[in-house]
């Protein structure tokens, strides 16, 4: 099953682009996920048995690293887009 997830990540300390940024290049990592961003989310597409793995071990990885990070998530099924 395909799947879109709708991302945004608030890291909340000083430096957050950066935390934002290397968020988005470990995911980008992946090579069945496909990745769009603009200037308020990020926006994963794949089938589900590949996100979801992702996704729990780079959710992982920013909690441990930032414990006061707020991760929100929309999923749809299927290929979603604005257009």
């Amino acid at each position: 099953m395909q799947v879109s997830i709708d991302i945004s990540l608030y890291p909340l300390q000083e430096n957050y682009e950066a935390i934002i940024l290397a968020f988005i290049a470990q995911l980008q990592q992946y090579p069945a996920l496909e990745l769009t961003t603009n200037g308020m989310s990020t926006q994963v597409f794949g089938a589900i048995e590949a996100v979801f793995p992702a996704l729990q071990a780079e959710m992982q990885n920013i909690y441990e690293r930032y414990p006061q990070a707020v991760l929100v998530m929309k999923m749809g099924k299927g290929r979603l887009t604005g257009a």
